[in-house]
């Protein structure tokens, strides 16, 4: 009977493991492989072992540049981001059925709207028309339109509000489930036993109740962390104003895309991928930690 269930289940997970190992699990190796040669595409690769990641951290300044914002933008916005969408979904959590539906939705729609950064386009729009200028000027706080987009003083802190603004997706949808889930049995359980307010029962009850979607929601949020690129392109354009919003992604693209060196492309890939992992294994090992 068991080797029966266990038989059955391997042949309903079959398809998406080959799927997921096809693509996947497959282009990752082929890069990582891709990563210690040189390779454009036309000619067949050359093996140069490292030269690629020497590269990288001796000679290429702009990698260096890269690495440092994407390093800013990921502990800024990862954490915040993930804090962010967990205390929403708490909040909505405690509110009627039908209001909570709703501001679900409000607050996820902003993830799934491809092109939901052009609204704030127009908030940081450099002439006296945008919105946040027109506001300062009519108010007397400024006395000529500021160059939000475009001025290395205020780029990042525009990239870091509009990166916290469509995090809530994935994650937040997951915090959502899993507070629903949690059985309201453990919560009397936990007065029974000493438990005397809303802070304790968060951390001695749904946290871990909830670590699954903890852990999930941290992934998701790392790695949606580590990849900004699109966004900021569309606000700032690339490369933007002395690269003050280049990131690794941007020079991805540059080297994978424009220049089709794609073994040192891989290189930059391979370089991103590991700190996404290393980042993940760090967040899981501190949230095994909670309520214990």
């Amino acid at each position: 009977m068991v080797k029966a269930s266990r038989k059955n289940l391997c042949i309903f997970i079959a398809p998406y493991m080959i799927i997921f190992t096809l693509f996947t699990v497959l282009p990752v190796v082929v890069s990582m492989g891709l990563s210690f040669t040189n390779f454009n595409m036309i000619q067949l690769p050359k093996f140069v072992g490292f030269a690629n990641y020497s590269r990288l951290f001796v000679n290429d300044d702009l990698f260096i540049t890269a690495l440092q914002n994407t390093l800013f933008f990921a502990v800024i916005t990862g954490p915040i981001g993930y804090i962010l969408c967990f205390t929403f979904a708490w909040f909505i959590n405690q509110l009627p059925v039908k209001l909570r539906a709703f501001l679900t939705l409000l607050f996820y729609a902003p993830s799934i709207a491809g092109n939901s950064f052009m609204i704030w386009l127009l908030a940081f729009s450099e002439d006296a028309y945008g919105f946040i200028n027109a506001f300062l000027l009519n108010y007397g706080i400024i006395d000529k339109p500021v160059l939000w987009l475009t001025d290395v003083k205020y780029m990042k802190t525009v990239a870091v509000i509009v990166i916290l603004w469509q995090s809530l997706g994935a994650s937040f949808l997951a915090f959502i489930a899993g507070l629903q889930n949690v059985d309201r049995s453990l919560y009397e359980a936990g007065m029974m036993d000493g438990i005397k307010n809303r802070w304790q029962e968060l951390y001695y009850i749904t946290l871990p109740v909830m670590r699954p979607q903890l852990m999930f929601g941290a992934v998701m949020s790392i790695t949606g962390s580590f990849g900004i690129g699109s966004v900021l392109t569309g606000l700032f354009g690339n490369p933007s104003t002395d690269y003050a919003a280049y990131t690794i992604v941007h020079h991805l693209e540059d080297y994978g895309g424009t220049r089709f060196m794609m073994g040192y492309a891989s290189a930059i890939a391979t370089i991103l991928f590991l700190i996404m992992i290393g980042s993940n294994k760090l967040i899981q090992r501190l949230l095994r930690r909670i309520g214990t």
